[in-house]
Protein backbone atom coordinates (compact mmCIF):
# COMPACT_ATOMS: atom_id res chain seq x y z
CA UNK A 1 0.00 0.00 0.00
CA UNK A 2 1.01 3.52 -1.10
CA UNK A 3 1.39 6.39 1.18
CA UNK A 4 -0.91 9.01 1.32
CA UNK A 5 3.18 11.33 2.03
CA UNK A 6 4.67 12.87 -1.25
CA UNK A 7 8.71 13.12 -2.27
CA UNK A 8 8.18 16.87 -1.51
CA UNK A 9 6.85 15.76 1.81
CA UNK A 10 10.03 13.70 2.42
CA UNK A 11 12.30 16.39 1.26
CA UNK A 12 10.32 18.66 3.74
CA UNK A 13 10.73 16.14 6.84
CA UNK A 14 14.06 14.58 6.50
CA UNK A 15 16.66 15.26 9.39
CA UNK A 16 19.63 13.97 8.80
CA UNK A 17 20.11 12.38 4.96
CA UNK A 18 18.57 12.14 1.83
CA UNK A 19 20.46 9.62 -0.54
CA UNK A 20 19.53 9.02 -4.60
CA UNK A 21 20.69 6.44 -6.77
CA UNK A 22 20.34 7.25 -10.37
CA UNK A 23 20.13 4.52 -13.11
CA UNK A 24 19.31 6.25 -16.26
CA UNK A 25 21.44 7.56 -19.31
CA UNK A 26 18.80 9.97 -20.02
CA UNK A 27 16.76 12.20 -18.09
CA UNK A 28 16.22 15.10 -20.53
CA UNK A 29 12.41 14.89 -20.38
CA UNK A 30 12.38 16.22 -16.53
CA UNK A 31 13.80 18.86 -15.50
CA UNK A 32 16.15 21.96 -16.76
CA UNK A 33 14.70 20.69 -20.10
CA UNK A 34 15.92 24.57 -21.69
CA UNK A 35 19.71 24.02 -19.96
CA UNK A 36 19.52 21.01 -21.99
CA UNK A 37 19.00 22.74 -25.04
CA UNK A 38 21.48 25.59 -24.35
CA UNK A 39 24.25 22.72 -23.33
CA UNK A 40 23.07 20.60 -27.07
CA UNK A 41 23.54 23.75 -28.75
CA UNK A 42 27.08 24.49 -27.73
CA UNK A 43 26.60 27.26 -25.50
CA UNK A 44 28.11 28.33 -22.52
CA UNK A 45 26.83 27.48 -19.24
CA UNK A 46 24.21 30.54 -18.56
CA UNK A 47 24.96 32.37 -15.48
CA UNK A 48 23.01 31.34 -12.47
CA UNK A 49 22.22 27.74 -13.60
CA UNK A 50 20.34 25.84 -10.85
CA UNK A 51 20.62 28.83 -8.79
CA UNK A 52 17.44 27.74 -6.70
CA UNK A 53 18.33 23.94 -6.03
CA UNK A 54 21.84 25.57 -4.91
CA UNK A 55 20.98 27.92 -2.79
CA UNK A 56 18.36 24.93 -0.98
CA UNK A 57 21.12 22.34 -1.05
CA UNK A 58 23.01 24.99 1.25
CA UNK A 59 20.69 25.56 3.24
CA UNK A 60 20.00 21.55 3.82
CA UNK A 61 24.39 21.17 4.01
CA UNK A 62 24.24 24.38 6.27
CA UNK A 63 21.60 22.93 9.03
CA UNK A 64 24.00 20.00 8.78
CA UNK A 65 22.02 17.34 6.64
CA UNK A 66 23.50 14.91 3.82
CA UNK A 67 22.82 15.51 0.65
CA UNK A 68 24.09 12.75 -1.75
CA UNK A 69 24.35 10.38 -4.73
CA UNK A 70 25.32 7.75 -6.59
CA UNK A 71 25.16 7.22 -10.36
CA UNK A 72 25.39 3.99 -12.55
CA UNK A 73 26.64 4.62 -15.83
CA UNK A 74 28.71 2.88 -18.66
CA UNK A 75 31.31 5.32 -20.92
CA UNK A 76 31.07 6.32 -23.71
CA UNK A 77 28.55 9.16 -21.82
CA UNK A 78 25.09 9.87 -23.92
CA UNK A 79 25.02 13.59 -24.50
CA UNK A 80 22.20 13.80 -21.11
CA UNK A 81 24.95 12.69 -18.83
CA UNK A 82 27.72 14.93 -19.95
CA UNK A 83 25.21 17.70 -19.52
CA UNK A 84 24.36 16.40 -16.22
CA UNK A 85 27.55 15.52 -14.71
CA UNK A 86 29.48 18.37 -16.10
CA UNK A 87 26.78 21.20 -15.76
CA UNK A 88 24.81 19.71 -12.69
CA UNK A 89 26.59 18.05 -10.42
CA UNK A 90 29.53 20.47 -10.75
CA UNK A 91 27.37 23.04 -9.73
CA UNK A 92 25.01 21.15 -7.29
CA UNK A 93 28.79 20.50 -5.40
CA UNK A 94 28.83 24.89 -4.75
CA UNK A 95 25.30 23.84 -2.44
CA UNK A 96 27.22 20.89 -0.58
CA UNK A 97 25.97 17.63 -2.33
CA UNK A 98 28.02 15.13 -2.58
CA UNK A 99 27.98 12.84 -5.56
CA UNK A 100 29.21 9.33 -6.67
CA UNK A 101 29.91 7.43 -9.71
CA UNK A 102 29.60 3.13 -9.97
CA UNK A 103 30.96 2.89 -13.94
CA UNK A 104 29.85 -0.46 -14.69
CA UNK A 105 32.06 -0.17 -18.35
CA UNK A 106 34.15 -2.75 -17.29
CA UNK A 107 32.85 -4.26 -15.00
CA UNK A 108 29.34 -6.34 -13.79
CA UNK A 109 26.36 -3.72 -12.21
CA UNK A 110 26.45 -4.98 -9.09
CA UNK A 111 22.78 -3.45 -8.98
CA UNK A 112 20.96 -4.43 -12.43
CA UNK A 113 17.80 -4.83 -10.83
CA UNK A 114 17.71 -1.46 -8.39
CA UNK A 115 15.21 1.18 -9.77
CA UNK A 116 15.98 5.18 -9.22
CA UNK A 117 14.77 5.85 -5.83
CA UNK A 118 15.46 8.89 -3.28
CA UNK A 119 15.95 7.66 0.52
CA UNK A 120 15.21 9.72 3.25
CA UNK A 121 17.27 9.20 6.96
CA UNK A 122 16.72 5.02 6.35
CA UNK A 123 13.22 5.11 6.61
CA UNK A 124 11.43 7.13 3.83
CA UNK A 125 12.01 5.84 0.33
CA UNK A 126 10.90 7.15 -3.11
CA UNK A 127 11.07 4.94 -6.11
CA UNK A 128 11.34 7.56 -8.61
CA UNK A 129 8.75 6.44 -12.51
CA UNK A 130 10.45 7.88 -15.56
CA UNK A 131 9.25 6.79 -19.55
CA UNK A 132 11.62 5.66 -22.15
CA UNK A 133 12.27 9.58 -22.79
CA UNK A 134 13.62 10.53 -19.71
CA UNK A 135 10.66 12.38 -18.29
CA UNK A 136 9.29 11.82 -14.97
CA UNK A 137 5.87 10.30 -14.46
CA UNK A 138 6.33 10.50 -10.88
CA UNK A 139 7.34 9.15 -7.13
CA UNK A 140 6.13 6.33 -5.23
CA UNK A 141 6.23 6.93 -1.72
CA UNK A 142 6.59 2.82 -0.11
CA UNK A 143 5.90 2.43 3.30
CA UNK A 144 8.53 2.39 6.36
CA UNK A 145 8.76 -1.32 6.40
CA UNK A 146 10.18 -1.72 2.91
CA UNK A 147 13.26 1.17 3.50
CA UNK A 148 15.99 -2.01 4.30
CA UNK A 149 15.93 -3.05 0.91
CA UNK A 150 16.51 0.29 -0.34
CA UNK A 151 19.02 0.59 2.32
CA UNK A 152 21.12 -2.36 1.63
CA UNK A 153 20.57 -0.80 -2.15
CA UNK A 154 22.54 2.17 -1.15
CA UNK A 155 25.15 0.28 1.02
CA UNK A 156 26.23 -2.00 -2.57
CA UNK A 157 26.29 1.33 -4.19
CA UNK A 158 28.23 3.04 -1.94
CA UNK A 159 30.44 -0.16 -1.76
CA UNK A 160 31.21 0.00 -5.20
CA UNK A 161 31.47 3.79 -6.71
CA UNK A 162 34.29 6.00 -6.15
CA UNK A 163 33.80 10.09 -5.47
CA UNK A 164 32.80 12.06 -8.59
CA UNK A 165 35.68 14.22 -8.97
CA UNK A 166 38.06 11.20 -9.00
CA UNK A 167 36.15 10.19 -11.60
CA UNK A 168 35.37 13.05 -13.43
CA UNK A 169 39.06 13.77 -13.11
CA UNK A 170 40.04 9.99 -15.36
CA UNK A 171 37.12 10.57 -18.13
CA UNK A 172 35.62 13.96 -17.92
CA UNK A 173 34.55 15.39 -20.68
Amino acid sequence: MASSRTLGDLFDDFEREAFRLETLDDYSGSGNVDAYRVFQAGQEQPEGYNVGWVNELRDLTNAGKRVYRVHILRRPLTKYLRFELGWGYRTNMTGGEEFFILDVTDAPNPLEAAPDFWLFDSKDTAVMRYDDAGGFLGADVLPQDEAAAYVAYRETALAHAEPFTDWWAKYGE
